[in-house]
């Protein structure tokens, strides 16, 4: 099982940067970011973290191919393997659907599976090829050439997915893998898993070559109850995002979210943080002492076939930041990556 971090940049760069070079000094697979206007960008972030580490990998998850053109996503992804002597990976997929709302797109008349799918093949073309030309529904070239070459012969290329079946059938056939956002319990793995390895099966490969990631909210600490309110402040901001059947895999009825997300889309924090009861918050985080996070890893996540753990590192400056509550005793980012490395990661070795 390897350990990630999902880093919003929203802190201040140099603590950023600091989180980064202590992730990579404590054997942390990789580090990886929201490719969104609401954060700061983490292209730049990464470029000058891949000068202040070794071995950790850096990269996108998730792209979006419908705000970010993939040719110029490809080219962002060959000058960062470049920088980080071939660290660089990326995470591909249609995008935040509050985000794409904010651009006035609506999401549903953008045939997302078959945008991101084609943008796929371009970004994928481009590293390994340095060029081309291509007629497609979505994106076309002729001809078009870039010197940004990657230092990999090839660049981990995967997908994003919550809804599935097709999304994960596609990420198991075409891709390098599937990081799978904001499930937690062994059904919606289990799920995710059967789609992904039919999709590898389909396309002739091993199923368990793939990185198969769960992507979660996660806050932990000596105190429990303070990590466990930390990851109730975020959790109805990250479910807002996830559709009726993944709710419905993680055993929650979306009509008990629903007030949620409305008192959030309507811009009342508080209130969609008083709506989330401490039973949803432990149905959508991992969250507790780092002894109760490894068991929910162990009963839930792992036995389905994932092999990578993605830990969405919620601390008291980030839920601040988002929501205005100040939550004293909440470990800090530093802080959990060191419980995670020391008390989390040896239960999976």
């Amino acid at each position: 099982m390897k350990f990630s971090y999902a880093l919003l940049p929203d802190y201040p760069l140099q603590d950023s940067l600091a989180s980064i070079r202590l992730a990579d000094e404590l054997g942390f697979h990789a580090c990886y970011a929201a490719d969104e206007t609401w954060h700061k960008d983490l292209w730049l972030l990464f470029a000058v973290a891949a000068g202040q580490t070794r071995n950790i990998r850096l990269g996108p998850s998730v792209s979006p191919v419908t705000l970010r053109e993939p040719t110029l996503i490809a080219q962002a992804l060959a000058t960062l393997d470049e920088l980080s002597g071939g660290r660089a990976e990326a995470v591909l997929s249609s995008g935040n659907f509050g985000l794409l709302a904010q651009y006035g797109i609506d999401w549903a008349r953008t045939r997302p599976l078959s945008r991101v799918k084609e943008a796929l093949h371009v970004v994928r073309t481009m590293l390994d090829e340095g060029a081309i030309t291509h007629r497609g529904e979505f994106y076309s070239y002729e001809g078009l050439f870039t010197f940004a070459r990657p230092v990999q012969q090839r660049v981990p290329l995967k997908l994003g997915a919550m809804r599935g079946p097709r999304s994960f059938e596609a990420a198991g056939e075409l891709s390098d893998g599937c990081h799978h956002a904001l499930s937690y319990t062994a059904e919606a793995y289990e799920y995710a898993v059967r789609h992904i390895r039919a999709g590898a099966e389909r396309a002739g490969k091993d199923w368990r070559s793939l990185d198969i990631g769960a992507w979660v909210v996660f806050a932990t600490g000596h105190d429990s109850a303070r990590a466990k309110e930390a990851a109730r402040s975020m959790v109805g901001i990250y479910a807002s995002s996830m559709p009726e059947e993944q709710l419905l895999r993680n055993g929650v009825d979306p009509l008990e979210l629903k007030p949620v997300v409305q008192a959030i889309a309507a811009g009342d924090l508080a209130r969609g943080i008083e709506l989330t009861t401490p039973r949803i918050a432990e149905r959508l985080s991992v969250a507790g002492t780092p002894d109760e996070c490894a068991e929910k890893i162990r009963t839930q996540i792992a036995p389905s076939g994932v092999n990578h753990v993605i830990c969405a590192v919620t601390d008291r400056r980030l839920v601040r930041a988002f929501t205005g509550r100040d939550l004293d005793g909440v470990a800090d980012v530093d802080t959990q990556l060191r419980l995670i490395h020391e008390q989390i990661m040896p239960a999976f070795a």
